[in-house]
């Protein structure tokens, strides 16, 4: 059996190159530059990174910059980047036309957010957010710009 793919401290990852939405490719394989793991951020500075990642059309990057704020994160925040994570991941789904593991996540995100709608945490319309992630988890396919 192959030996697994480690980072400097030895923790198992995986190597192989991704496409744009995350899908792994063949070892060798052209790729898409992978988003570093476990930079912490700013509430500000993760929006904006996530928010070129997502015009650039990655989601799934998105979501592991949504995913590094939500694990370097204590306190009641934390599950508001847990919940964007998720959106994003919703995004990545219905990119790569899994309509449904794109409701699933989608519906997800939109409960985790809901709580956050009345506040609009970092200036983010949560609020917008949750009703458009619960129109795509049932199918509708909202616009990504109004």
């Amino acid at each position: 059996m192959p030996e697994r793919d480690r980072d400097a401290e030895g923790r198992a990852r995986n190597a192989r190159p991704r496409d744009g939405l995350g899908r792994p490719l063949p070892y060798g394989s052209p790729g898409v530059p992978r988003q570093p793991e476990g930079v912490v951020r700013t509430p500000d500075e993760t929006l904006a990174e996530a928010q070129r990642l997502l015009d650039d059309g990655k989601p799934f990057h998105a979501h592991e910059v949504f995913e590094d704020a939500w694990k370097s994160t204590d306190g009641p925040e934390r599950a508001l980047w847990k919940g964007l994570a998720q959106f994003a991941v919703g995004l990545t789904h219905a990119a790569r036309g899994n309509a449904k593991g794109a409701a699933a996540l989608l519906a997800r995100a939109a409960a985790a957010l809901e709580p956050f709608a009345p506040e609009a945490p970092h200036g983010i319309d949560v609020a917008g957010l949750v009703n458009w992630a619960r129109k795509g988890a049932q199918g509708e396919p909202p616009a990504l710009r109004g």
